[in-house]
């Protein structure tokens, strides 16, 4: 019966975990809106090559964002981070 109490407390009051794949062309300031979502300012970037992942903390959600690079070579590699999701 407590187990159910703390599965219930758990669902409707616990910590979230949601997972966010950012990918758009070069230059278009994916890494910038993940800095700012994690530090709270604009931070100085260079092009992303391969990934960033950052956990960033709101209420009760823990959000993993993935931010890949949007080069023309790395852009064939995108279909590789959405496999298998919703």
């Amino acid at each position: 019966m407590g187990n159910m109490f703390a599965t219930l407390f758990k669902g409707l009051f616990g910590k979230k975990e949601m997972r966010i794949l950012m990918v758009g062309l070069d230059a278009a300031g994916k890494t910038t809106i993940l800095y700012k979502l994690k530090l709270g300012e604009i931070v100085t970037t260079i092009p992303t090559i391969g990934f960033n992942v950052e956990t960033v903390e709101y209420k009760n959600i823990s959000f993993t964002v993935w931010d890949v690079g949007g080069q023309d070579k790395i852009r064939p590699l995108w279909r590789h981070y959405f496999q298998n999701t919703q």
